[in-house]
């Protein structure tokens, strides 16, 4: 069994949030050629060529089906999270994104898993989405980003979210978005490739630091890419924790080590070597696959890195591929079953 936790959806058609909401930032979609599309922003300016295996469910399936994925977990391209719109438009936007994820999870609900987003620029207005999404819509949790406009995860105004995921058993998904330096680095790809492993070691460090790890011990935290750029410095995050704690602990007195095996990373690292140091680091049972399908810097056939690694027992490989992501998803295997 695979069960790959990190994959993004959209809908086929994008209303026109700018012309509704009178100002711009959204996503629109350009569908200029069969099964395939343009995601514009709404000044038309170009950001990223998708094909239907973005939106069509049942190419989804077919894809599933041809690479050995018996489950996907659903969650929208970070990009439409729209943290920056008014409060009320960022529930709009969240609520039309989460009902279109809710029908392509029906559609095939032995395949699909859903998380859902929230409108984080307003607290209150994501834990009423947040429930929504878990009591209403069945979801298995989440997608957040790494950031909220100028708030890092620490920020207390966003502690009653992260208390009401606890509550509710809700799994949360943190994804690298919104790219720290990206102004100065616009050759290279270099958001990709620089920006997004910091955003994730940023959102790590700042739950840990700020005590939301601390407070919310039941709280199922994944990470996306690994761990992002935490797993390379956690000497370095660990070292700066023992000599300036004056700096560091002012929030959390308790080592980052020792959060080490308390949250999920997935297996998206693109080197076996890499692979093995997240495991040994993180353990065994809190690295999940995750493919970041259907896009290119993502794993084109999930799951291949995970059984590329002979050297592993075959109870460990099995938990790569699906028991860590059901653990963490809250979800049993018998839940899937035909």
């Amino acid at each position: 069994m695979k069960v790959d936790i990190h994959t993004h959806l959209l809908p086929p058609e994008m209303p026109r949030f700018a012309e509704r909401f009178g100002y711009g930032g959204f996503i629109t979609l350009d569908h200029h050629a069969p099964c395939r599309a343009r995601m514009l922003r709404d000044d038309g300016k170009f950001f990223r060529e998708i094909e239907s295996n973005c939106w069509d469910p049942k190419q989804r399936v077919v894809e599933c089906d041809a690479h050995g994925v018996q489950v996907q977990v659903l969650s929208t391209v970070p990009v439409l999270f729209s943290y920056w719109a008014k409060p009320e438009h960022g529930l709009e936007v969240a609520r039309f994104l989460n009902d279109h994820l809710a029908s392509a999870v029906a559609s095939a609900p032995k395949r699909f898993v859903g998380l859902g987003t929230v409108p984080l620029q307003s607290t209150d207005l994501a834990v009423k989405e947040l429930e929504r999404c878990v009591r209403t819509l069945g979801f298995a949790g989440v997608q957040i980003g790494s950031h909220v406009n100028d708030l890092n995860l620490s920020d207390p105004a966003l502690f009653p979210f992260f208390q009401a995921a606890s509550d509710l058993g809700a799994a949360v998904f943190v994804h690298p978005w919104d790219m720290m330096g990206e102004a100065k680095m616009a050759k290279y790809w270099l958001p990709w490739l620089v920006g997004m492993p910091a955003e994730v070691s940023l959102a790590i460090c700042s739950l840990i630091f700020g005590g939301v790890m601390e407070r919310l011990p039941k709280l199922r935290l994944a990470f996306a890419h690994g761990g992002g750029a935490f797993p390379g410095t956690i000497g370095r995050i660990q070292h700066g924790f023992e000599v300036r704690p004056d700096l560091v602990a002012v929030d959390n007195p308790v080592a980052p080590r020792d959060y080490l095996g308390r949250f999920w990373v997935d297996s998206l690292v693109h080197d076996a070597e890499a692979l093995r140091a997240i495991v040994k680091l993180f353990g065994a049972d809190k690295v999940a696959l995750g493919s970041d399908y259907p896009f290119p810097l993502g794993e084109d056939r999930p799951g291949t890195l995970i059984e590329s690694l002979t050297d592993l027992e075959p109870p460990v490989r099995e938990r790569l591929l699906y028991r860590n992501a059901l653990e963490w998803l809250g979800r049993s295997h018998e839940d899937f079953a035909p």
